[in-house]
Order: structure tokens, then sequence, then C-alpha cells
């Protein structure tokens, strides 16, 4: 296979360059912003914030820099000041496709953005690669689209033998993919992870000691697919509960967690609010978490909240690529009833429920009924699923099971 993929999301900036000025791609750093963007359009004129002249540049006379347009300007978070002036030249001369930014910061979440290009611009988030696109699968997430769909049958839906490990310990990130040894993997991995503690982190805000936030780091991906609890978390890597806020604050701005919202069900008094933890990339998750082999992860007591982990990879990549009608949730009540997964689009819904097994029955579709019964329009509710690793069979009335296997397929060498 080449090393160069095309993305999915590609297309979305394409129709975006149509419709504002700004388009702005965001996503952790090695996710494949530049490449993406480089690809587009090789006719732009490119920038990258990363050469610390051009850097210089931004911050003493940017409109200099802007100049020449249709125009790429990568890891603008370096330059945040930069949008400023990015503004002006919009209302100046407002021309749909005149900028494509990159950043490797959440820039709506960076405290030292003071311009939101409101009404300008659109924000479009890149994941790690999913495995379906990774390995250029022609029917995309295609399946996923398909459950919304009245006619749905479980034949419908693609049967591959999985192998969530493989997938959960490389990521989406394409250096740790194209690895060809575990322990060419882990070493990428613990540069990355001294990349960002010792450049992009400092970047984005002053952390006085990165032991303690190496700690909450290891801490916080040990709670993936878990309620996010600050008040343990804060306690068990000896920080202040402000302190610990602020740390994750900052792996989110940085785009290597995502905080995953609770579905609201009518009445919602009994529903929980706290939101659910995850990683945009499983295989940095499980580096920091120490999890580097099979064996290792085979022996863990957890292994359900990481294969849930593993698979939100592809839930988050079918979330990005349309994300004005897609949503992505949860849902759990006080009593510990719950879904793991709720999928909406377009305003109807589909809730999925994870389970590591070959065999299922009905009553792990009792989360699902549950959430149900507590919505306030009924008819928005299209069908429920159990992902686990059998074969596809219905469980009852708009509940079907189904295997996981194609997301998380076996790489045959």
């Amino acid at each position: 296979m080449n090393n160069i993929r095309e993305r999915w999301l590609s297309r979305r900036v394409v129709t975006a360059f149509k419709a504002l000025p700004v388009v702005a791609v965001i996503g952790a750093r090695q996710s494949g912003k530049t490449t993406l963007v480089q690809a587009l359009d090789p006719h732009r004129t490119y920038w990258t914030l990363d050469d610390l002249g051009v850097q210089a540049q931004a911050m003493s006379d940017p409109h200099s820099l802007l100049a020449n347009k249709p125009l790429t300007l990568d890891e603008v978070q370096r330059a945040p000041d930069l949008l400023h002036t990015v503004k002006q030249e919009v209302d100046r001369r407002r021309r749909n496709g005149d900028f494509l930014l990159t950043g490797s910061a959440n820039l709506l979440l960076m405290s030292k953005v003071a311009e939101s290009l409101a009404g300008r611009a659109v924000y479009l988030e890149l994941a790690p690669f999913c495995p379906a696109e990774w390995l250029e699968r022609y029917r995309r997430l295609e399946p996923l689209d398909a459950l919304f769909g009245t006619r749905f049958a479980p034949l419908d839906w693609p049967v591959d033998s999985g192998d969530w490990p493989f997938w959960l310990l490389r990521g989406g990130f394409g250096p740790a993919l194209l690895a060809e040894t575990d322990e060419g993997r882990d070493l990428w991995f613990s540069g990355y992870v001294q990349t960002y503690l010792e450049r992009d982190l400092r970047q984005l805000s002053a952390v006085t000691s990165l032991p303690d936030f190496q700690r909450l780091m290891a801490l916080a991906a040990n709670q993936c697919a878990r309620l996010l609890n600050q008040s343990n978390l804060a306690r068990d890597a000896g920080l202040t509960q402000p302190t610990c806020h602020r740390y994750l604050n900052l792996l989110e701005t940085g785009c290597l967690i995502h905080r995953l919202q609770p579905f609201t069900t009518n009445p919602a008094k009994s529903s929980v609010k706290t939101p659910k933890l995850f990683w945009t990339d499983c295989g940095l998750a499980a580096q920091i978490a120490g999890i580097r082999t099979a064996g290792k992860l085979a022996t863990r007591l957890d292994q359900g909240f990481w294969l849930e982990q593993t698979l939100f990879q592809t839930l988050q990549t079918w979330r990005s690529l349309d994300p004005t009608s897609r949503r992505l949730y949860f849902w759990r009540d006080r009593a510990g009833r719950e879904v793991d997964f709720i999928l909406e689009q377009d305003g109807k819904l589909v809730a999925l429920e994870v389970k590591m097994g070959s065999t299922v029955s009905s009553d792990d579709a009792g989360g699902i009924r549950d959430w149900r019964h507590g919505l306030a329009r009924k008819a928005r509710f299209v069908r429920g699923v159990v992902l686990y690793a059998g074969k596809p069979r219905l469980l009852g009335q708009e509940v079907i099971a189904l295997p996981w296997g194609w997301m998380v397929p076996e790489v045959k060498s």
C-alpha cells in the first residue's frame, strides 16, 4: 500500500471552499493536516508557522503575509493574533475559499484566540485514521449510515474477522501504523508525547510541573470510555481540582481527548450529566496507559472499556465527516442503566451497545430499551444495535445484534 492515502475529509473541505472565505482544519499533530491541505491544490500559496521566519512575519507584518491569495496557513495556532488580520482581509474583500487554515489546537478553545471569525469560517475536525479509512475500504462508513434506513436488514451489515487489539495498539496516526515493528511503534509514540510536552503544550499554556501533567495523562488514559470524575482524577494525581481542570482543558485544546456528552432524555432528572472521557487516538491512549502488547491487554480487567475506545476511532470519523447533521452521545441514568453510544443523523437516533463476547441475548439490549422508553419523541428512534463478536441476528422489535469486526478488521499479511 502507498504511504499517502486520500483523507475522506478532503471532499468536505472542497465543499466548504465554495461556501465560506475561511476553512479551518483542526486536529492533533500528526493526524495528517499538512498532507491533506497540500494535496488539495498545489497552486495555492502555502506558508507554515512552524517556520520561525514566517511566524515572525505573522507577528510583525501580517498583511504582507496574507497578500497572495488563495492562501494556506499551516499551524496557525502559533500566531493566534493573525486571525484578526484574516478577519480584516475577509471584510475588505470577501471571496470564498481565500483562506485555508490548519491548527494542531482547537482554535475555538484556545484562551489566546480572541477572534472566532464568526460568519466567515467553518471549522472541520480531522481525526486520526480509522481502520476503514486506513485500509481504503470502498464502502467507507456506509454501514453506519445504513443503520438509519427504515429497511435495514442484518444481512446488509458487513461481516469481517475482527482484531481490535491490533488497532488499539496501533491507533490512527500514520507513522505508528507504518512502523515495521512494535518497538518502532513504541518509540514513535514516546517521541510524540515528548514533543507534545516540551513544545506544543508550553505554547498553549504555562505548565509549571511536567511530571504532574504526565501523571494526570496516565491516569486519564486509564479512565478512557468511563465517566469523567475530575475530583477523583485530581485526588489520584495529587493536584488541586482547578489545576486538574486546566490540564484536562489543555489536553482537549490540543485535540488529544474528547469529552463525549450525555444524551438528555425527557424527563431528564434521572440522567447523568457527566461526560465520558475518550482519547482521539486509541493507540496513544494505550501507550500512555502502559498497554504495549496484546498480552498486556489480555491481563487487564477493563478490556471492555478499551474495546469501546477502539470503536470510538471509527465513530468520531463518522461524526467529523458531516458535523452539521451528525452528533455522537452516550446515555446513563443514576441507576446505572446505560447505552454506550447514541448516533444522531438528521434528527434520527440509533443506539449502540458494545459487548466483547461472541454470545448475546435480549437482556443485553436492556439499556437501549430503557433509554428509548424515556424519549420524548419516540419517532426519532430508528433502531438499537448490540455490537458483539458473533453473527448478525434479530434480538427483538427494533433491536438487532451485529458484529463489530468490520470496524476493526483483521489485517492479513
